[in-house]
């Protein structure tokens, strides 16, 4: 059976993975881009946004296991935007431009369902109200044998990891204390003993931590 991977998702020194405020100017809220300059600058961001340079070494490394053997992709409702509620603008299709950078099929769970979205490039957004247990059937069903990827935000991770159902997690701890936002790992003690537990901290101050299922 496919796997289910996390990749590159950054929680600060106090275990925020996202700041206090959301908006469309501040995807992150207050933490601004605080948690996610190590991934902006590595070859790997780049070349998804079609553009050269970044910085190569272990960062980079980690970054790009993102996307290999990955067909489809499950995230919450505001890693695709800031509203909350009923949809206000039907026309609002991301943060990512016309030709968002995941090229599958990405199933955004919201409680407020509208119809799919098809963007350049083969990423189709799927508007879904679903347990996990259930995106992850269709997920894997429009994945064809690839894995699948949790992509975020922190609340779905908890979602997916207290249902047991990740099998690869890799987070980036940034040395940055927040203070306020989205915690994620309140209500999850004792989840290290569900994996091999490994570590590497880099020259940017990054450590990666991966959590692989035996």
């Amino acid at each position: 059976m496919s796997r289910v991977r996390v990749h590159n998702f950054s929680v600060s020194l106090d275990g925020f993975s996202t700041g206090e405020g959301q908006s469309l100017e501040a995807p992150f809220g207050h933490a601004g881009t605080r948690l996610v300059d190590w991934f902006l600058h590595t070859r790997a961001f780049n070349e998804m946004h079609g553009e050269a340079g970044g910085s190569s070494g272990v960062d980079d490394a980690l970054a790009w296991a993102w996307g290999a053997g990955v067909g489809a992709e499950i995230m919450g409702r505001n890693k695709f935007g800031p509203q909350r509620g009923p949809w206000t603008d039907e026309e609002w299709k991301g943060w990512w431009g016309d030709n968002p950078p995941f090229h599958t099929p990405v199933f955004v769970l919201t409680h407020h369902p509208r119809p799919s979205l098809e963007m350049e490039g083969g990423t189709v957004f799927h508007f879904v109200d679903a347990s996990p247990q259930e995106v992850l059937r269709q997920a894997r069903e429009a994945a064809g044998g690839l894995d699948v990827r949790i992509g975020g935000g922190p609340t779905t991770i908890k979602q997916f990891l207290a249902e047991d159902l990740v099998d690869h997690l890799h987070i980036a701890v940034v040395p940055i204390i927040l203070g306020r936002g989205e915690r994620l790992w309140d209500g999850l003690e004792g989840l290290e003993q569900r994996f091999q537990v490994e570590s590497v901290t880099t020259p940017s101050g990054i450590t990666h931590m991966t959590f692989t299922r035996p």
